[in-house]
């Protein structure tokens, strides 16, 4: 399947004179009822838009992590409709930010799945851009066993918004192995990684390749993580973090619920881009 290209275009873009801003990410341990997991997520939502944050964004999944992966398809939602939308259109508008919900069970052609959508709320409370998940997640080692594509659709548009936070790109949690996915989406201030690593796959990989799309997009990387014990069995990651574009660490939560936060500074990002010029450097840009 050919992956297309979707942009939206909301309000300026992020200026170097513009100033620190502030972003966060949510950690949770999501469980199979979506009303205690929103109740959860509206807790740490109130708890970073107290501490300043301008964006908000979520893990995958944090509506719901079933007992099993056929759970999500019994609440999955129309675009435009639903319960998981109208908190996150309410979260938004309460609280004045760009609200990222890391991923929410859309409805799609197949009854039997969904697409897996990082959506994207103004301050108004709209919805202002919506990613589907490319990359589908496919695990067989020891005794864990993955399988996306048996319970999801993948999309195929990569989406980059202008916002006044800065210049967005989405993705979700599988999509972090693929660097091509993040050269497509051109230069960027923000990339937004939501997702849900296995502790497997996590601690050999997670750090390094958050990283990695900070270094070689010479942006900020906004990763917020589903991290601890979830009744399904299965045990996910952590280590939410914010990165700046020299790959620096600027906040991290190994586990459990929690926020993480800190600023961008566009003036540095400028000042990192002129110094090492990278992105003007590249010569393999279409192969």
């Amino acid at each position: 399947m050919p992956i297309k290209s979707r942009q939206k275009t909301a309000k300026a873009k992020l200026q170097p004179n513009m100033g620190i801003v502030k972003i966060a990410g949510i950690q949770m341990a999501s469980g199979p009822h979506v009303s205690a997991n929103l109740s959860e997520a509206e807790r740490l939502i109130e708890i970073a838009a107290t501490q300043g944050a301008k964006l908000i964004a979520l893990p995958e999944n944090f509506a719901i992590m079933g007992l099993k992966d056929t759970d999500k398809v019994k609440v999955r939602e129309k675009e435009g409709t639903g319960q998981i939308q109208r908190f996150l259109a309410k979260m938004a508008k309460k609280h004045q930010v760009w609200l990222i919900g890391g991923s929410v069970p859309m409805e799609c052609d197949d009854a039997d799945k969904v697409r897996t959508s990082c959506l994207v709320y103004d301050p108004s409370g709209k919805l202002a851009g919506r990613y589907d998940k490319i990359h589908l997640f496919n695990l067989d080692l020891g005794n864990e066993h993955y399988h996306e594509n048996d319970t999801i659709e993948p999309g195929d548009k990569v989406v980059v918004l202008d916002t006044p936070v800065g210049r967005i790109g989405l993705s979700i949690c599988y999509d972090l192995r693929f660097p091509e996915l993040y050269r497509a989406m051109g230069d960027v201030d923000l990339i937004v990684i939501p997702a849900a690593f296995t502790d497997t796959t996590g601690k050999a990989h997670w750090e390094t390749l958050v990283r990695a799309r900070a270094i070689e997009n010479q942006c900020y990387v906004l990763a917020p993580a589903q991290g601890g014990y979830h009744l399904s069995g299965r045990e996910t990651h952590g280590n939410s973090m914010i990165v700046d574009p020299w790959g620096v660490v600027l906040d991290r939560l190994p586990r459990g619920s929690g926020v993480v936060i800190s600023g961008m500074n566009p003036a540095y990002q400028e000042s990192l881009r002129k110094s090492l010029p990278a992105l003007q450097h590249r010569t393999l840009k279409k192969c």
